[in-house]
């Protein structure tokens, strides 16, 4: 990647490459290589890029996401290497792989998420490192990312024009128009009703 791509991820104020990924800028000098171990979450995460279900402008956001999530994953050894840094406890690639695998079962089971105690069954991990994992790889709970990614498709559909505020609920997987009322409100600073009319969020 040039110079001039890398200080489009993550710059500084002034625009520069920010100092902790400098050394990545080599420009001709091709005689200091990097090679970032390949782990499972970093093949998985390819994966995704490559079977990308989306298309348009979604697939151009997916895209977008993934390839950051990608860079983290492969910097976040080599930062914490030359920062001294001692990360926390590693889950072994194996682990990290199942708790991808459980993020893509929730997105594709949203309305009607499985439990806990059922989605470490199908991955086949205990739910305790279901809850480890998603806090140590996404930086939030199971129930939070849920919500999040709900949430994120009710302000899509809204948008869309298509649906109405009490159908978007439902098919969020919302029994309580008001609870998803809330939840909406709380994530974009604007009510449902405000979105559907088109009104940007906060």
């Amino acid at each position: 990647m040039s110079p001039e791509l890398l200080k489009t991820f993550f710059p500084t104020e002034n625009g520069d490459i920010s100092p902790v990924l400098k050394f990545l800028a080599k420009g001709d000098n091709w005689q200091s290589l990097i090679y970032p171990e390949t782990t499972t979450a970093i093949e998985a995460v390819a994966q995704q890029i490559i079977n990308c279900p989306y298309h348009g402008m979604t697939k151009r956001m997916y895209l977008q996401g993934k390839i950051q999530e990608l860079m983290a994953l492969q910097l976040a050894p080599i930062l914490a290497d030359q920062c001294g840094l001692q990360p926390s406890p590693q889950l072994k690639s194996s682990t990290i792989a199942r708790i991808h695998y459980a993020r893509e079962i929730l997105l594709s089971r949203l309305e009607n998420p499985p439990s806990l105690v059922e989605l470490g069954e199908l991955v086949g991990v205990s739910d305790r490192t279901i809850l480890r994992g998603f806090k140590d790889l996404f930086g939030t709970t199971v129930v939070g990312y849920i919500t999040e990614k709900r949430l994120n498709q009710a302000q899509e559909w809204l948008r869309s024009g298509n649906y109405t505020v009490a159908e978007v609920a439902n098919l969020v997987g919302y029994t309580n128009p008001a609870h998803f009322a809330t939840a909406f409100k709380r994530q974009f600073g604007i009510a449902p009703s405000e979105c559907l009319l088109g009104k940007k969020s906060v």
